[in-house]
Protein backbone atom coordinates (compact mmCIF):
# COMPACT_ATOMS: atom_id res chain seq x y z
CA UNK A 1 0.00 0.00 0.00
CA UNK A 2 2.29 2.18 1.04
CA UNK A 3 4.84 1.78 -2.46
CA UNK A 4 1.43 2.27 -4.45
CA UNK A 5 1.77 6.19 -2.27
CA UNK A 6 5.33 6.49 -3.06
CA UNK A 7 4.47 6.20 -6.61
CA UNK A 8 1.91 8.65 -6.58
CA UNK A 9 3.58 11.10 -5.08
CA UNK A 10 6.84 10.77 -6.48
CA UNK A 11 7.04 12.32 -9.73
CA UNK A 12 8.22 9.97 -12.60
CA UNK A 13 11.75 10.50 -14.52
CA UNK A 14 9.83 11.62 -17.66
CA UNK A 15 7.51 14.10 -15.15
CA UNK A 16 10.58 15.81 -13.69
CA UNK A 17 12.50 16.22 -17.12
CA UNK A 18 9.38 17.82 -18.87
CA UNK A 19 8.94 20.39 -15.68
CA UNK A 20 12.81 21.23 -16.31
CA UNK A 21 11.87 22.13 -19.36
CA UNK A 22 8.60 23.84 -19.57
CA UNK A 23 9.72 27.23 -18.47
CA UNK A 24 11.94 27.45 -21.57
CA UNK A 25 8.85 25.96 -23.59
CA UNK A 26 6.75 28.65 -22.28
CA UNK A 27 9.03 31.34 -23.21
CA UNK A 28 9.55 29.79 -26.42
CA UNK A 29 5.62 29.56 -27.22
CA UNK A 30 5.33 32.68 -26.36
CA UNK A 31 7.78 34.00 -28.30
CA UNK A 32 6.17 32.52 -31.54
CA UNK A 33 2.79 33.58 -30.49
CA UNK A 34 4.18 37.85 -30.51
CA UNK A 35 4.96 36.81 -33.83
CA UNK A 36 3.77 36.96 -37.52
CA UNK A 37 3.84 34.66 -40.54
CA UNK A 38 2.85 36.42 -43.71
CA UNK A 39 3.69 34.11 -46.26
CA UNK A 40 2.77 34.91 -49.95
CA UNK A 41 1.15 38.49 -48.06
CA UNK A 42 4.88 39.67 -47.43
CA UNK A 43 5.38 39.88 -51.22
CA UNK A 44 1.93 41.97 -51.64
CA UNK A 45 2.77 44.05 -49.05
CA UNK A 46 5.92 45.00 -49.55
CA UNK A 47 4.63 45.70 -53.47
CA UNK A 48 1.59 48.04 -51.69
CA UNK A 49 4.41 49.55 -49.64
CA UNK A 50 6.69 50.43 -53.21
CA UNK A 51 3.67 51.22 -54.71
CA UNK A 52 2.80 54.18 -51.41
CA UNK A 53 6.43 55.28 -52.10
CA UNK A 54 5.91 55.65 -56.05
CA UNK A 55 2.33 57.91 -55.12
CA UNK A 56 4.70 60.42 -53.22
CA UNK A 57 6.43 61.02 -56.62
CA UNK A 58 2.56 61.57 -58.83
CA UNK A 59 1.23 64.32 -58.48
CA UNK A 60 -1.10 65.25 -55.60
CA UNK A 61 -3.08 67.82 -56.60
CA UNK A 62 -2.00 70.81 -59.00
CA UNK A 63 1.70 71.04 -59.27
CA UNK A 64 2.10 69.83 -55.08
CA UNK A 65 3.17 66.02 -55.49
CA UNK A 66 3.24 63.81 -51.97
CA UNK A 67 6.91 65.40 -51.16
CA UNK A 68 5.38 68.78 -51.51
CA UNK A 69 2.38 67.92 -48.96
CA UNK A 70 5.04 66.24 -46.97
CA UNK A 71 7.44 69.40 -46.56
CA UNK A 72 4.80 71.58 -47.06
CA UNK A 73 6.63 73.78 -49.91
CA UNK A 74 5.56 76.98 -51.21
CA UNK A 75 3.81 74.26 -54.27
CA UNK A 76 1.72 72.84 -51.55
CA UNK A 77 1.29 76.30 -49.87
CA UNK A 78 -0.04 77.59 -53.72
CA UNK A 79 -2.16 74.71 -54.25
CA UNK A 80 -3.91 75.27 -50.51
CA UNK A 81 -3.24 71.83 -49.74
CA UNK A 82 -5.52 71.25 -46.84
CA UNK A 83 -4.71 69.52 -43.22
CA UNK A 84 -6.50 66.30 -44.05
CA UNK A 85 -4.15 66.05 -47.37
CA UNK A 86 -0.98 66.62 -44.73
CA UNK A 87 -2.26 64.27 -42.18
CA UNK A 88 -2.81 61.44 -44.79
CA UNK A 89 0.58 62.15 -46.49
CA UNK A 90 2.24 62.13 -42.84
CA UNK A 91 0.40 58.62 -42.04
CA UNK A 92 1.35 57.17 -45.36
CA UNK A 93 5.18 57.70 -44.93
CA UNK A 94 4.82 56.82 -40.91
CA UNK A 95 2.37 53.67 -40.44
CA UNK A 96 1.95 52.47 -44.39
CA UNK A 97 5.37 52.94 -45.64
CA UNK A 98 7.34 53.26 -42.36
CA UNK A 99 5.68 50.52 -39.74
CA UNK A 100 5.00 48.18 -42.77
CA UNK A 101 8.66 47.79 -43.39
CA UNK A 102 9.34 47.13 -40.06
CA UNK A 103 7.07 44.84 -39.55
CA UNK A 104 7.88 42.29 -42.38
CA UNK A 105 11.57 42.86 -40.88
CA UNK A 106 10.93 42.07 -36.96
CA UNK A 107 7.96 39.96 -37.98
CA UNK A 108 6.59 40.89 -35.02
CA UNK A 109 2.57 41.06 -34.18
CA UNK A 110 2.56 43.93 -31.95
CA UNK A 111 4.59 46.28 -35.26
CA UNK A 112 1.90 44.87 -37.56
CA UNK A 113 -1.02 46.04 -35.16
CA UNK A 114 0.17 49.01 -35.37
CA UNK A 115 0.81 49.69 -38.80
CA UNK A 116 -2.41 47.98 -39.34
CA UNK A 117 -3.95 50.72 -36.90
CA UNK A 118 -1.84 53.48 -39.02
CA UNK A 119 -3.12 52.25 -42.33
CA UNK A 120 -6.46 52.47 -41.51
CA UNK A 121 -6.29 56.27 -40.13
CA UNK A 122 -4.54 56.56 -43.26
CA UNK A 123 -7.19 54.99 -45.35
CA UNK A 124 -9.55 57.88 -43.58
CA UNK A 125 -7.76 60.51 -44.16
CA UNK A 126 -7.93 59.64 -47.45
CA UNK A 127 -10.87 59.92 -48.27
CA UNK A 128 -11.07 63.19 -46.38
CA UNK A 129 -8.23 64.65 -48.32
CA UNK A 130 -10.21 63.57 -51.78
CA UNK A 131 -12.85 65.14 -50.60
CA UNK A 132 -11.43 68.41 -49.29
CA UNK A 133 -10.03 69.06 -52.57
CA UNK A 134 -13.39 68.69 -54.51
CA UNK A 135 -15.04 70.84 -52.11
CA UNK A 136 -12.85 73.67 -52.81
CA UNK A 137 -15.04 76.75 -53.58
CA UNK A 138 -13.97 77.64 -57.45
CA UNK A 139 -13.22 81.15 -56.36
CA UNK A 140 -9.61 79.64 -54.58
CA UNK A 141 -8.87 78.25 -58.87
CA UNK A 142 -7.01 75.01 -57.34
CA UNK A 143 -7.23 71.61 -58.34
CA UNK A 144 -8.93 69.07 -57.53
CA UNK A 145 -7.61 65.75 -56.54
CA UNK A 146 -4.91 64.54 -58.81
CA UNK A 147 -3.34 60.54 -59.56
CA UNK A 148 -1.39 60.34 -56.64
CA UNK A 149 -3.47 60.98 -54.16
CA UNK A 150 -6.62 58.75 -56.20
CA UNK A 151 -3.73 55.89 -56.32
CA UNK A 152 -2.35 56.35 -52.70
CA UNK A 153 -5.79 56.32 -51.09
CA UNK A 154 -6.39 53.01 -52.80
CA UNK A 155 -3.23 50.91 -52.05
CA UNK A 156 -3.50 52.23 -48.09
CA UNK A 157 -6.96 50.48 -48.47
CA UNK A 158 -5.45 47.53 -49.93
CA UNK A 159 -2.55 47.83 -47.15
CA UNK A 160 -4.77 47.84 -44.52
CA UNK A 161 -7.16 45.15 -45.29
CA UNK A 162 -3.96 42.54 -45.94
CA UNK A 163 -2.36 43.53 -42.28
CA UNK A 164 -5.98 42.97 -41.13
CA UNK A 165 -5.90 39.57 -42.50
CA UNK A 166 -2.41 38.99 -41.06
CA UNK A 167 -3.50 40.18 -37.48
CA UNK A 168 -6.65 38.39 -37.36
CA UNK A 169 -4.82 35.06 -38.22
CA UNK A 170 -2.43 36.03 -35.76
CA UNK A 171 -5.20 36.61 -33.25
CA UNK A 172 -7.00 33.60 -33.43
CA UNK A 173 -3.62 31.45 -33.09
CA UNK A 174 -2.74 33.62 -29.72
CA UNK A 175 -6.36 32.99 -28.40
CA UNK A 176 -6.13 29.26 -29.15
CA UNK A 177 -2.32 29.40 -27.21
CA UNK A 178 -3.37 30.82 -24.08
CA UNK A 179 -6.27 28.52 -24.02
CA UNK A 180 -3.90 25.46 -24.55
CA UNK A 181 -1.89 27.06 -21.72
CA UNK A 182 -4.72 27.73 -19.16
CA UNK A 183 -5.96 23.92 -19.93
CA UNK A 184 -2.04 22.82 -19.28
CA UNK A 185 -2.12 24.73 -16.14
CA UNK A 186 -5.65 23.29 -14.88
CA UNK A 187 -4.39 19.66 -14.97
CA UNK A 188 -0.54 20.17 -14.12
CA UNK A 189 -2.73 21.87 -10.85
CA UNK A 190 -5.39 19.16 -10.42
CA UNK A 191 -2.26 16.55 -10.88
CA UNK A 192 -0.56 18.73 -7.55
CA UNK A 193 -3.14 18.38 -5.90
CA UNK A 194 -3.99 14.81 -6.61
CA UNK A 195 -0.12 13.75 -5.68
CA UNK A 196 -0.22 15.89 -2.83
CA UNK A 197 -3.44 13.65 -1.56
Amino acid sequence: MSSAHDNRTSPSGDDASFEEYRSDLDAVERKIAGEIDPGVRAMVVAIAVLVLVGTLALPHAGAANGWDVLAFNQDAVSERIALFSRLYVWFVVIFGIGFSMLALVTRRWSVAWIALAGSAVASALGMMAIWSRQTIPEAFHVAGPSIGLVIGWFTVIFLTFHWLKVVWARTTIQLAAEEQRRIAAAEAEKNQEWNAG
